[in-house]
């Protein structure tokens, strides 16, 4: 697992403590049933605080399951290196 998903998978299991590391993994909105408009913006903020940036609200709801936080992060990463380089 890569240092962005090792972070990530830190960042839910704080906002969802009763999810196994492999559960996490494949976490979706519609696969965990405590998954609401609340625990998005928790996460979202965790998530937000963990990474130093700041997820555009107008994309939020499409940040359903891990792997669309991943992607979206995947994506800030390599926008944040083609500032800086």
């Amino acid at each position: 697992m890569s240092e962005l998903e090792n972070r990530l998978t830190i960042c839910f299991a704080s906002v969802f403590p009763a999810l196994t590391e492999e559960e996490i993994r494949s976490a979706s909105a519609e696969s965990i049933g405590v998954w609401d408009s609340l625990s998005s913006v928790t996460l979202a903020a965790v998530i937000q605080e963990e990474f130093n940036l700041e997820i555009d609200p107008e994309v939020l709801p499409n940040l359903d399951s891990f792997q669309a936080f991943r992607a979206y992060l995947q994506g800030a990463v390599v926008a944040l290196d083609g500032k800086e380089a």
